[in-house]
């Protein structure tokens, strides 16, 4: 059956059906690099609103703050019925991101907040313990940023190579003119 725009309408059993497949998909094992997991598949995302919350820094070092920051986030939109983890389970995240303020006026500030997360660990709703020990999760947060400094210093080799690349022409027509002069 279609509406008025020639569009096919869903049913109330479509709908129901589409949101059973959901919940079978979420909690199905996938797999990505060799690792199996269940949850959100990889290349999807969520959209979260967040309420007002509380940010707190500290200056620790002339250009090192601590900063603690709590908030309810909420989603945007609506989770199917009866997907997901559990009411009660935790999640500790390593965030590294690229913050960019800037200063509005006397008091305001526009931020903007980008980067990764990493899931360190998680806590089941009907236990007690993390996935991992805290031994456990300083040693992946070690091993994350090793990868992101690797990462980092590989993106500065390229640039370096760029750079060098794009000036070579001018440093050879300059070492031409020294000759050319000498």
């Amino acid at each position: 059956m279609a509406d008025s725009s020639g569009k096919k309408r869903i049913t109330k059993a479509e709908t129901a059906a589409l949101n059973r497949d959901s919940l079978d998909t979420y909690n199905r094992f996938k797999e990505f690099e060799g690792r199996r997991y269940t949850g959100m598949k990889i290349g999807r995302g969520h959209k979260w609103y967040y309420d007002r919350g509380v940010w707190n820094e500290k200056k620790i070092t002339p250009d090192e703050w601590e900063v603690n920051y709590s908030v309810t986030k909420r989603r945007a939109g609506k989770a199917p019925e009866g997907s997901g983890v559990p009411v009660g389970t935790q999640y500790h995240w390593y965030i590294i991101g690229h913050q960019i303020v800037s200063k509005l006026n006397a008091n305001d500030y526009s931020t903007s907040l980008t980067g990764l997360k990493f899931k360190l660990a998680h806590k089941r709703a009907d236990t007690e313990t993390w996935s991992a020990s805290t031994v456990a999760q300083r040693k992946r947060a070690v091993k994350i940023l090793r990868q992101v400094a690797d990462d980092l210093e590989r993106q500065l080799a390229q640039e370096k190579k760029k750079v060098a690349t794009f000036n070579a022409p001018k440093r050879k027509a300059v070492r031409k003119q020294e000759q050319v002069a000498a």
